[in-house]
C-alpha cells in the first residue's frame, strides 16, 4: 500500500506498531490500527515491511506465506467436527463486519445471539434479559468502554456469567496492556469456526458442572 501522505520520520517509524502508539494529535487515533494490522499478519506467518520519508509519503508492504492451489491439496483437507451449542451469547463488537460474520456462525452452531455495537449498548441488552445470558463474547476495546469493564459491570451483577474475550492483537500484548485478566479466556482475531466453536465450549462446559 503507498500513499503520498506527510511520512514518517524513523523514530515514529519504530514504534508504529505499538499498541496505542499514535503521532496523532489527542481524540484522532487510538493508536491500534497498525497494531490490529500487525497482529493478523504475524498470526498467518507473515510480515510487514515499511519505508516512509517525511513529506514524501508512506509504503507499506505485506508479505504472506504461499497458499496451495486446490489441486495440490486435493483429498487433503477434511472438514472437522464443529461442536454445537443451545446457550445465549451476548456478542460485543463494534465492527459491523466481524460482527455480523461471528453473529452467523455462532447461530450456525445453534446457539442464541444477542447482538451489541458497543460496551453500552451490550450492558443495556444486558439489562433487559435480567439474567438470561451464559456468556459473554467481547472485543477487548470498544467505544464506551473496554472488554474488561464490560465484563466487570456484567459479572456483578451475574456472577455465574461465562466470559470470552476476542482480539487482533496476541494473548501477550492484551496481558501486558492490562486489558484482560491472565485467568479469562481469549480468542485471537481472526478465527474459524472450529476455533470460535472449541473456544466457546473450553469456556462454557466447565460452568455446567458447577454447583
Amino acid at each position: 500500500m503507498l500513499d503520498t501522505g506527510t511520512g514518517m520520520s524513523p523514530e515514529v517509524q519504530e514504534r508504529i506498531f505499538e499498541p496505542f502508539f499514535t503521532s496523532k494529535p489527542p481524540g484522532a487515533g487510538t493508536g491500534l490500527g497498525l497494531a490490529m494490522c500487525y497482529g493478523i499478519v504475524k498470526q498467518a506467518d507473515g510480515h510487514i515491511e515499511v519505508e516512509s520519508e517525511v513529506g514524501r509519503g508512506s509504503r507499506f508492504t505485506v508479505l504472506l506465506p504461499r497458499e496451495h492451489s486446490e489441486a495440490e491439496t486435493a483429498g487433503l483437507l477434511q472438514v472437522p467436527d464443529v461442536p454445537a451449542g443451545r446457550e445465549t451469547v451476548l456478542l460485543a463488537e463494534d465492527d459491523d463486519t466481524v460482527r455480523a460474520l461471528t453473529a452467523r456462525m455462532l447461530r450456525e452452531m445453534g446457539y442464541t445471539v444477542l447482538e451489541a455495537a458497543s460496551a453500552a449498548d451490550a450492558r443495556a441488552c444486558a439489562a433487559g434479559r435480567n439474567g438470561g445470558i451464559d456468556l459473554l463474547l467481547a472485543d477487548v476495546v470498544m467505544p464506551g468502554g473496554s472488554g474488561r469493564e464490560l465484563a466487570d459491570a456484567l459479572t456483578a451483577a451475574q456472577p455465574n456469567l461465562a466470559v470470552l474475550f476476542m482480539s487482533g492483537y496476541n494473548a501477550d500484548v492484551v496481558l501486558r496492556q492490562g486489558l484482560v485478566q491472565e485467568s479469562v479466556a481469549f480468542l485471537p482475531k481472526p478465527f474459524t469456526q472450529p476455533a470460535l466453536a472449541e473456544a466457546l465450549r473450553r469456556t462454557l462446559d466447565p460452568r455446567a458442572t458447577m454447583p
